[in-house]
């Protein structure tokens, strides 16, 4: 549904002959800081002040209760940045709720039973807020895999800047 004055853009010098481009990566902007503003505040509620990439870290160690390598842990959020990460993952072992090991040469992070408890209560919170089974629909898968194939674009596109 376009909007009646137009698309909404953020920046119409950037729209040019592109401008449903432009309105996307508004909406992504707009989309990804709701997005951690709410996991923030959502862990909160669960009982921890973390930064949104200590709520991602944590959950994705959490999953499977397997232990991840920082290598892991970059490669399945597209963290470019692994010393954010590793500032992350020693802020949440410092609160106790993750703990590290050795794998082979790497360290490895495993969430703790406090961190798992605390991961327990955060999915009971969004249970109860964000209607998941109302949200889960095959609109939602399709544009969940709409975003996968986005984010690889523009990836290819920063390598190519980065090469110019």
């Amino acid at each position: 549904m376009t909007h009646p004055l137009g698309p909404v853009v953020s920046s119409a010098h950037l729209a040019g002959d592109a401008p449903a481009l432009s309105e996307l990566e508004f909406a992504l902007t707009m989309a990804n800081h709701a997005f951690q503003r709410w996991i923030v505040r959502c862990m909160g509620a669960a009982g921890a002040q973390l930064s949104p990439m200590e709520v991602l870290i944590l959950h994705q160690v959490a999953h499977r209760d397997r232990a991840k390598t920082l290598a892991d842990l970059c490669l399945v959020l597209n963290i470019e940045d692994t010393h954010l990460a590793n500032y992350a993952i020693r802020k949440l072992t410092a609160q106790g709720l993750v703990s590290t090991e050795r794998k082979g040469k790497e360290k490895a992070v495993r969430v703790t039973p406090e961190g798992a408890a605390l991961c327990q209560r955060y999915a009971e919170i969004r249970a109860s807020l964000l209607n998941p089974g109302a949200l889960q629909t095959e609109a939602m898968s399709e544009l969940a895999a709409l975003l996968r194939t986005l984010s690889g674009s523009y990836d290819q596109a920063a390598r190519a800047a980065a090469a110019l």
